[in-house]
């Protein structure tokens, strides 16, 4: 074989895998690349006369100066209190989970079944708890406690925490049962020479638990801010449709309406591509993570 023909061999090879992939790669670049794209187009876009002009970032502009904008960028944000609280209870309830206590099986299922149910069934379900008129609020009339009935969903103070407590609710689940399973893994000779030593429960967690679970609390941690900026539409727009008075109003619904109920596509693509950068930038600190905990793995 000629030294030509052996070079146009070898490049064939280093091809190979990528022609196989192409098809894919091609159905993937029209899905995801092409939409994308055009968000980023429309967002430097504007319409008039019938045609969309190029109008640089004024559309941008636009939305920073837009107070029902901030109003959603603080909500989410305010939101985000809620990660290290799920963080907290999702990591007590694995541990006592793990430590196997009675029916800690059954527990473990009732604790991850929140997760599994559609956020539109959770978010229908608790606006008929905490409606003026609803489920819990007639139990406090009931057990004669009149002075706690609140109108939960209806305040524009106790709007936001309540639809925290649901993603609280619902979320936390996932959680649990990620550092379950991480747990499950961890050698149980590590606690056994802990105990030998002396240590206590509260050392075991601090020194032993908690080290083991580093990778997986920030995994998690990721994970659920990534839903708190970008997947919370459904709990709001099911509960309180952003109100009262935009109260409750998050990035993704500001989304929603801008371009599907006051027809202003540009608006909504800015946001959306704002958006998609900061889920971005979780998205690949995510993966760094990943990256890194798999070669420590692998270190000896």
């Amino acid at each position: 074989m000629s030294s030509s023909a052996a070079r146009r061999y070898k490049l064939l090879r280093l091809l190979e895998p990528y022609l196989f992939l192409a098809p894919a790669l091609i159905v993937i670049g029209l899905i995801f690349a092409f939409p994308i794209v055009r968000l980023v187009t429309l967002s430097f876009q504007r319409p008039f006369q019938g045609q969309l002009l190029f109008v640089g970032l004024t559309n941008y502009q636009t939305i920073f100066k837009d107070e029902v904008f901030l109003r959603a960028v603080r909500n989410n944000l305010t939101l985000l209190i809620s990660v290290p609280i799920m963080v907290f209870i999702a990591l007590i309830l694995a541990i006592f989970l793990f430590d196997r206590i009675r029916g800690w099986q059954f527990y473990r299922t009732t604790l991850f079944l929140p997760y599994l149910l559609p956020i539109t069934v959770v978010g229908l379900i608790f606006s008929y708890i905490f409606q003026l008129s609803g489920v819990l609020n007639d139990f406090l009339k009931v057990i004669g406690l009149e002075r706690f009935i609140l109108d939960w969903l209806g305040s524009t103070k106790l709007a936001l925490p309540t639809l925290m407590f649901v993603i609280v609710w619902k979320e936390v689940g996932f959680g649990i049962v990620l550092f379950l399973a991480r747990l499950m893994s961890v050698e149980e000779e590590l606690f056994d020479a802990a105990k030998i030593d002396g240590a206590n429960w509260w050392r075991l967690q601090w020194h032993i638990t908690i080290p083991q679970l580093a990778t997986t609390i920030e995994f998690f941690t990721i994970v659920s801010i990534i839903t708190i900026l970008s997947w919370v539409f459904g709990y709001v727009y099911v509960m309180t449709g952003g109100g009262p008075g935009n109260s409750t109003m998050v990035t993704e619904l500001f989304i929603y309406l801008s371009g599907f109920r006051y027809n202003q596509m540009n608006i909504a693509s800015a946001v959306s591509v704002i958006l998609l950068l900061v889920t971005g930038i979780f998205i690949f600190l995510e993966l760094r993570l990943r990256e890194r905990s798999v070669t420590l793995e692998e270190m000896p």
